[in-house]
C-alpha cells in the first residue's frame, strides 16, 4: 500500500477526518499526544472515559486537533465543527484508531 502525507497509515494508528473541505490525517505522534495530555489530562484516564461513554465533544475535538498532521490553515473551531458535522458515531471511527494507538502502540 502506498502511503502519502495526506493518506493515513492505519498501521501507525493514523486516521483521517474531513475538515474545511479537505481530508486531514490524524497522526498520534509522541509530541501530539503529549500536547493533548497537557490539555486534557492523563491519556489513560481519557481512554477510560471513552470506554465508559463519558468522552465529551470538546475532548474528541481537542485530541483530533493535537493529532492533526496539517492544521496550518484550520482553527480549533474548524476541527470542532467538523466533529459535530460528522456526528459522534462517525467520529468514533478515527477516535478508536487513536485510542488503540495510545493503548497498544505499534507502527
Amino acid at each position: 500500500m502506498s502511503v502519502t502525507a495526506d493518506t493515513p497509515n492505519p498501521e501507525r494508528g493514523e486516521a483521517a477526518v474531513m475538515v474545511a473541505g479537505r481530508q486531514r490525517v490524524l497522526r498520534p505522534t509522541f509530541a501530539a499526544l503529549v500536547a493533548a495530555e497537557e490539555e486534557l489530562g492523563p491519556l489513560f484516564a481519557l481512554v477510560e472515559r471513552a470506554g465508559e461513554g463519558r468522552l465529551s465533544l470538546h475532548e474528541i475535538a481537542t485530541l483530533f486537533w493535537h493529532c492533526c498532521a496539517d492544521r496550518a490553515d484550520i482553527s480549533r473551531e474548524d476541527m470542532g465543527n467538523a466533529v459535530l458535522a460528522m456526528g459522534l458515531a462517525a467520529a468514533a471511527v478515527p477516535l478508536r484508531s487513536l485510542l488503540k494507538q495510545i493503548l497498544q502502540g505499534g507502527g
